[in-house]
Parts: structure tokens; sequence; C-alpha cells
């Protein structure tokens, strides 16, 4: 049942009861008879006259488009004809089914109006109302898919942007190898050839998962470590007891970069730790290296790549994540922690 059909079944009921509801407990004895239904059409008549106007013409028209005066004049003229025409329903029921209750108001026409006035100003008020709320709810479910079509939008343009950004480094660092090594960097380019299949085919996929996430940036750490030298230390622990966990792909590969490039010295000693760790509930990728920071002659990227980390963590996971990061006090080693909730 779309929503449509949702509205009128609900507006049926909603009259339906009303309608029925008083014709089924009339009072004194007398049960049902013409008059009380009768009469009860007639009330219905007029509030769905009233409510319909203000509901689908003056409030859509006049009210929401700022034109005030003209809503409660257009509302005024309504009311009062709607409320002159019950008088006139009511006074031919009265002829052909009288009443012997009269009430004292039934001889006195402008009361008798204005109360029927005051009745279906608040039936208007209440319609009114729900086109107000039904606009808003509208509105909102409009932004919403904006904001989450915008938000894709920039997701995989982020992510667009990552591809040539990380092959230029692989490539440049196959580049120095070849001079140096020709059959490593034979390994090289095969290594390179598994990564670029995990982007290809999975990189495209808004989320893939941990196993193959893990696999691609084992991939990179081995490429780089061919052409480092002995001194520098690197390690890749994994403790994951649900390697089926989907995670945004590519997500701690600029980190990783971020650790070669900072994180390596030709002059002393240099590590680079990468830990992994998942469970049911999050995950949590916590790098450490040496801390060698470039110089203002070397600032290749200009931190392009931990950008858009960080505006990747903000689409695809909104208040789901902590980013730890920094230097030591010592000023020796450097952090970035990234733990991601499930």
């Amino acid at each position: 049942m779309n929503k449509q059909q949702t509205a009128i079944l609900t507006h049926s009921a909603l009259w339906g009861a009303l309608l029925f509801v008083p014709m089924m407990t009339t009072v004194h004895g007398e049960g049902l008879t013409a008059r009380h239904v009768l009469v009860s059409v007639g009330v219905l008549l007029s509030f769905m006259a009233v409510f319909y106007a203000n509901f689908f013409w003056l409030t859509p028209r006049y009210y929401t488009k700022g034109e005030r005066r003209y809503f409660l004049l257009l509302n005024l003229a309504v009311i009062i004809v709607v409320s002159i025409l019950f008088h006139l329903w009511m006074n031919t029921c009265n002829t052909y089914y009288p009443d012997p209750r009269k009430h004292p108001s039934d001889d006195n026409m402008l009361i008798y109006i204005l109360h029927s006035m005051f009745n279906l100003s608040i039936v208007g008020s209440v319609a009114t109302a729900l086109q107000l709320a039904s606009r808003w709810r509208k509105t909102e479910e409009a932004r919403l898919e904006a904001e989450a079509a915008r938000a894709e939008a920039e997701l995989k343009t982020l992510r667009n942007q990552i591809n040539p950004h990380f092959l230029l480094n692989t490539l440049n660092n196959i580049y120095a190898l070849t001079a140096i090594d020709a059959e490593r960097a034979q390994e090289a380019i095969q290594q390179l050839s598994k990564m670029l299949r995990h982007l290809l085919y999975d990189y495209e996929q808004p989320t893939v998962s941990l196993k193959d996430e893990v696999e691609f940036l084992e991939n990179y750490a081995n490429l780089m470590k061919i052409r480092l030298p002995k001194s520098v230390d690197v390690t890749f622990s994994v403790q994951c007891t649900n390697y089926d966990v989907q995670v945004a792909p590519m997500l701690f590969i600029s980190l990783l970069e971020n650790a070669f490039k900072h994180g390596i010295a030709s002059t002393s000693p240099s590590f680079i730790h990468l830990r992994m760790t998942a469970d049911t509930h999050s995950i949590t990728c916590d790098i450490e290296n040496s801390n060698h920071p470039k110089n203002e002659q070397d600032r290749s990227g200009h931190g392009i790549g931990l950008q858009q980390v960080q505006r990747r963590l903000d689409l695809a996971y909104p208040d789901r994540y902590t980013w730890q990061r920094g230097v030591s006090a010592d000023g020796k080693t450097y952090q970035s922690k990234i733990t991601i909730r499930l």
C-alpha cells in the first residue's frame, strides 16, 4: 500500500468515525432516527468542506506563500457560507422531522451561526496544522535525500581522488627501484598488480571485507619494504576475530603512506609498526612510526591524503569513530590510531 492509498484510508476512517460514533451514542432512549442521520450528515459535510478547503486550497495557496491576509479573509468567508448553509440544513431537518427538545439558541439564527463558525474554525485550524506538518515532513525528507545524495557524491569524489594519488606514489617507488635492481623491480610490479586488482574490482563497492583490506595493506607494506634498508623495522600485526566485517575500502592506506613518508630516515634507525584489530563491535588501525618530518623544501602532497581520510570518516562513519594522532612528548614517535564502532 503506497502513501496515497494510506492517506485515503486514514481520512475515510476518521470521517467515518465522526459520522457514525455520534449516531451510535444517541441519548434519552430514542434510538437512531432519520433526524439523527440527517444532522450527522450535515455536520460531517460542513466539517469536510472547511477542512479540505484549508488543506488543499487556502493553506498551500495563501498561508505558505506569506499571503496571510487573504488566507484569513477567505477562511472567514468560507466559514460564514458553510455555517449559513448548515443552519438552513438544520431548518430543513426541523421542518420535516421536528425535535421537541429545542435548544434556546435554535430560534436565534445569529447565535447558532456563531456557534457553528467557532466549531468550523477549529476544524480549519486542524487542517492548516496538518497541511503544514505534511509539507514540513516532505521538505525534511527531500532535504535528507539531497544530503545523502550529496554525501554519496562527495564520498565518491574523494575515493576517486585517492587512486591517482596512491598510484603516483607507488609508481615513483618502482621507478626508483628499476635503477637499483631490475629483478626486485619485477617483484614490485607483481605486488602492484595484486593491489590494482583490489582497486579495479573491490574499490568501486561502498564496502569491502576487512580480509581484503588487510591483504591490500600487507601488499603495500611488502611493496614498500623492497626498497628499504635493513635498518628500517617494519612489522604488520593482525588480530581479527571477524574478518568478514565490512569496511570502507582504502580507508587506512593514507595512514600507512604517511608512515612510510615521514617515518623513514636513511641515516638513522627507523621503524613502522602497524596493528589491526577487529571484533564484532569495532575495528582499530594503529600505526606507530619513528618521526622524521619533511622539511619545507620537501612537502609533497601537503597532507592531502590525511585530509581525505578525515572527510571519508566523517561521511562514512559519522559519530562512530575516533582518531587519535600526534607526536610523542620526546618528538621521536608519531602515532595514528583510528577506531570505528560497528
